[in-house]
């Protein structure tokens, strides 16, 4: 099955995410915004484990946020997971907004507000600016934040927050998250793009059970995890020499515990190819050769919001590493050995 012949595609919900956002643009690449049903969910591990199942055919999750790095949720879950492939990818530009009920809060009365922790993180300053008596309450996600005080301000019940403009039934005032979102759950905009980083994105990526590799682009990734043989000086140098030797470049290296104990740890790679190009697939049996495990989790184009050399023409590769480059260094040894 291909993205293309998805009817059913999980996200994080609730609804109004950024990751719904993703699935979306993603949607709407493929012409499937119509046709294919949109389904929130709790976590990366209830998603991957409804796409194994057949539940759902697919699964968009963050990966990684240019501000805070790779998302440990989604690359625990996807190492864990197995029989799962990456085929597709979306970058969403990270605008924030601080909301509230309406007339319920100000920036000067504000004591408490909720948000997902990486929401947190890029608002932080302009929080401590802005309203720095507020305290901070770690919410499930940006979404989720906007939608409990909506359905609680509508809802009624014994107020739990500090303050005179306390919210009934939440430990928090006010939430960080979409502008989609406020909108969608009914709340007031306090101040808009608070983030400190005008430029934030979060990359984005959906999941399938394994099937047929998309086909090269020429603006591909290739994503794997790997397990060093040993912890020995010079492993996890010997392993990456097999990508710069054949001219592959990496876009993401995260280390992430094994969970056998302290000290033990694998390898999550992002690297600019695809692997039936010659240079990612010789990368990638070097790789098995000194590697201890590798996990392959797909072959897929880029995003467009990453596709920024060369005006959006195919991406320029060393000639010496390009296919034409191998295929000759091939024939070479081929009359040498009379092959």
């Amino acid at each position: 099955m291909t993205l293309s012949d998805a009817k059913r595609c999980a996200y994080l919900g609730p609804a109004a995410t950024f990751t719904e956002a993703a699935l979306i643009d993603l949607l709407t690449e493929h012409d499937l915004l119509d046709t294919v049903e949109r389904v929130p969910m709790r976590s990366q591990n209830e998603m991957f484990d409804a796409v194994r199942s057949g539940e759902v055919d697919a699964a968009v999750v963050p990966i990684e946020n240019s501000v805070e790095g790779g998302v440990p949720a989604t690359l625990d879950a996807l190492t864990r997971s197995g029989n799962l492939q990456i085929v597709a990818e979306a970058v969403v530009p990270v605008r924030f907004v601080l909301a509230a009920p309406p007339g319920t809060v100000t920036l000067g009365t504000l004591q408490t507000f909720g948000t997902h922790p990486h929401a947190e993180a890029q608002t932080r300053l302009w929080m401590q600016e802005h309203a720095p008596q507020a305290v901070y309450h770690p919410t499930g996600s940006t979404a989720e934040a906007a939608r409990v005080l909506g359905a609680a301000s509508a809802g009624g019940g014994e107020p739990t927050s500090s303050g005179p403009a306390a919210t009934a039934g939440v430990s928090y005032q006010a939430a960080i998250g979409p502008r989609l979102a406020a909108e969608t759950y009914g709340l007031e905009v306090l101040a808009d793009d608070i983030g400190e980083n005008s430029g934030a994105q979060t990359r984005f990526v959906c999941v399938q059970r394994p099937g047929l590799l998309p086909e090269p682009t020429g603006w591909d990734r290739t994503t794997v995890v790997v397990g060093l043989a040993s912890d020995r000086s010079g492993a996890l140098l010997e392993m990456l020499e097999q990508l710069a030797a054949r001219g592959v470049n990496m876009s993401r290296i995260e280390s992430r515990p094994t969970g056998d104990g302290l000290g033990l740890y694998q390898f999550s790679i992002d690297a600019l190819g695809h692997v039936r190009e010659a240079r990612m697939a010789e990368a990638l049996r070097g790789i098995h050769r000194v590697a201890g495990r590798v996990q392959f989790l797909g072959s897929y184009p880029m995003a467009a919001a990453e596709r920024t050399e060369l005006n959006g023409t195919k991406k320029a590769v060393d000639p010496r590493v390009a296919d034409e480059a191998f295929d000759a260094a091939q024939a070479w040894l081929d009359e040498v050995t009379g092959g």
